[in-house]
């Protein structure tokens, strides 16, 4: 194994976790921002007001891209193994 390979292994692992990550960061960024801009609006500083919110687009956007997010994950880990093997 070259460092080649390694470079290339960690640049496929980070773009696979940014991919499976990122549908869940943006969205409960995008509800954090909405929950701050209400919050600020209405001059409502209660700081758990956004936990529970954020929570609940969590769960909801794993529920709705768990299917993406499994098969990003497994076509990785067969390169992976595919890679192995031609070592």
């Amino acid at each position: 194994m070259t460092e080649t390979d390694v470079v290339s292994l960690m640049q496929g692992a980070l773009t696979v976790t940014l991919r499976v990550a990122a549908p869940i960061l943006l969205l409960s960024m995008s509800v954090g921002l909405i929950i701050s801009i209400l919050q600020t609006t209405t001059s409502i500083q209660e700081q758990t007001l956004t936990f529970v919110p954020k929570l609940l687009v969590i769960f909801l956007t794993i529920i709705f891209f768990f299917t993406y997010m499994l098969h990003t994950i497994v076509d990785y880990t067969k390169e992976v193994y595919a890679s192995i093997i031609s070592f």
